[in-house]
């Protein structure tokens, strides 16, 4: 591409001239303009879901003006002594604050852990790990009703309650939520430290820039004023007619979406390494829908040339100073892969990086002729798991839905009995997320790769069915899904009210309720899934899979 903008440097080869055309139609229909005019017509005639979804195209304007009371807040938690802060949320609720933390976090300032795991193993291990004498907990959900949300909730409503006693525990939560949410009311109810209301016109995905991500940024350290200012010196970038990175970005993904070049493989200096699994819900929940989709492909390392095909988009995101992955870049654009570099001068450009991603992501909406502001697949699962947890009500037991047992799972063999040109592999872990389960699924999908030229992607369970889930369900079905579950020893009990210990269910049970309503979902879009029982072992059986 001819055009380079200090963000932005794209090397497309032979696509050079469509993107340029469809860049040039861009221009002339007038979309960017119509974008910050919230004219629902550049995605489609119905503007349900679309103008109450454009909101936070002003959150760099509007948030500057809560620096104050989030940093107040910040002060207020340190100098009473409070150490640590647990994140509990789904999403886009999450993502963005874990991205914060990994990026920015510091042992002299609050230290962020996000639960967004239901496996009992992981609630375990935040309860273990923390003081919940020293610990506030923020509740983030923009409906007030996400069900994995309001079970961390209770929860740790009930431990820290009885840490520090009935009188005192509200003072340890802090909600963000819509107005008007049922989270709204729980808030009031168990007098809840703060209430932070945010713009309801602002989906969750798009959430980064309001409350949903600033507060967590704040409590972690980040100088707001430096962050909102970049990010609003972009989304004067993403205004202007022409030089528009936001522009160029999304017309590039989706033009070459279009052309069958539909994943995008973010690669990512280490320091800021953990954008793409923010990125990746934007992108894969936005665009997967109607028949088409762009995956997103994250933390897949970098390979030899020929473990890919010819559907990738690399996009580098290189910090100033780190040379370490040019050569390989390099190499990906001489061999004619299409190629962005995107230039970070430091990690406080993460903030230019969130809106440029939201604006082209809402571009590459209108190239694919979808709109990227609704969910209409994620439903589904949704459903199909309350069925399960329903079953579970009645008797006591979850239904069953075939899985084959370790000693006869053979991965390799079902994809490669699967598989054809362009598809990509998603494996989808019900587990404990631990440092050892990240080894041995990475060693897994990248032996996929190699050895079959797939993309690949790795989702824990619940956590990706609030991002990815919605393209497995809602794309062109080039999906081939690798479902793990296991069986845990100890449940935990979740309180059906916060404050009581009466409980009809156990996390264990609503993970894998969720697990079964997903298949459930995957089947019923005919996607090619094989569901595999860990067992209780799960490293051991993680291992032999890995062989």
């Amino acid at each position: 591409m001819s055009r380079t903008h200090t963000q932005l440097k794209a090397s497309l080869g032979k696509y050079e001239d469509s993107i340029n055309a469809a860049l040039a139609q861009m221009q002339a229909d007038n979309v960017v303009t119509r974008i910050w005019d919230h004219d629902h017509t550049v995605w489609k005639e119905d503007p349900t879901e679309i103008t109450n979804r454009l909101g936070w195209l002003h959150s760099p304007e509007n948030m500057p003006k809560e620096v104050e009371r989030i940093t107040a807040l910040r002060d207020a938690l340190k100098s009473e002594g409070f150490t640590n802060v647990l994140l509990m949320g789904m999403g886009g609720s999450s993502l963005a604050p874990e991205v914060f933390f990994k990026t920015f976090g510091s042992a002299d300032e609050l230290q962020l852990d996000v639960l967004d795991s239901t496996d009992p193993g992981r609630v375990a291990e935040f309860e273990a790990k923390l003081d919940l004498s020293k610990t506030a907990c923020i509740v983030a959900t923009k409906s007030g009703g996400t069900a994995e949300t309001l079970s961390f909730f209770k929860y740790f409503y009930n431990q820290i309650a009885a840490t520090v006693g009935a009188d005192t525990v509200g003072n340890h939560f802090i909600a963000i939520t819509d107005p008007g949410s049922k989270l709204v009311t729980l808030a009031e109810k168990y007098s809840f430290r703060e209430t932070f209301i945010n713009d309801p016109n602002i989906g969750g995905r798009y959430s980064a820039l309001s409350f949903f991500g600033m507060v967590a940024a704040g409590l972690v350290g980040i100088d707001l004023k430096r962050f909102m200012e970049d990010a609003a010196e972009t989304a004067c970038a993403c205004a202007a007619a022409e030089d528009n990175p936001g522009l160029e970005l999304g017309v590039i993904m989706g033009e070459l979406a279009n052309q069958g070049v539909d994943k995008v493989t973010l690669v990512a200096s280490d320091e800021i390494a953990g954008f793409g699994d923010w990125a990746e819900q934007l992108v894969a929940e936005s665009t997967g829908k109607d028949g088409v989709g762009i995956l997103p492909v994250t933390g897949e390392d970098l390979g030899a040339l020929s473990a890919y095909g010819t559907d990738r988009l690399f996009v580098h995101l290189r910090l100033d100073g780190d040379d370490s992955q040019d050569a390989a870049i390099e190499a990906l654009r001489a061999a004619g892969h299409p190629v962005v570099r995107l230039r970070l001068r430091s990690e406080y450009d993460l903030s230019r990086q969130l809106f440029l991603w939201m604006f082209a992501t809402a571009v590459s909406g209108a190239s694919l002729k979808i709109q990227p502001f609704d969910q209409p697949n994620v439903e589904s699962a949704k459903i199909a798991a309350r069925s399960m947890i329903e079953a579970y009500a009645d008797s006591g037991q979850l239904p069953e839905l075939p899985s084959i047992a370790l000693a006869e799972a053979d991965i390799d063999a079902f994809v490669r009995d699967q598989h054809q040109a362009g598809d990509y592999v998603s494996i989808q872990a019900y587990i404990h997320p631990t440092a050892a389960t990240d080894a041995a699924l990475q060693a897994i999908r990248l032996a996929l790769r190699d050895t079959y030229k797939l993309a690949t992607t790795i989702g824990y369970g619940p956590r990706f069915l609030h991002s990815t889930g919605q393209l497995h369900k809602g794309d062109a079905g080039n999906g081939i899904f690798i479902q793990l579950v296991s069986q845990t020893a100890t449940d935990i009990a979740i309180p059906d009210e916060a404050g009581k210990d009466a409980s009809a269910m156990g996390f264990d049970v609503l993970k894998n309720a969720q697990a079964l309503g997903d298949a459930q979902a995957l089947i019923d879009n005919n996607r090619r899934m094989l569901r595999i029982n860990l067992g209780a072992d799960v490293d051991a059986a993680l291992s032999k899979l890995a062989g």
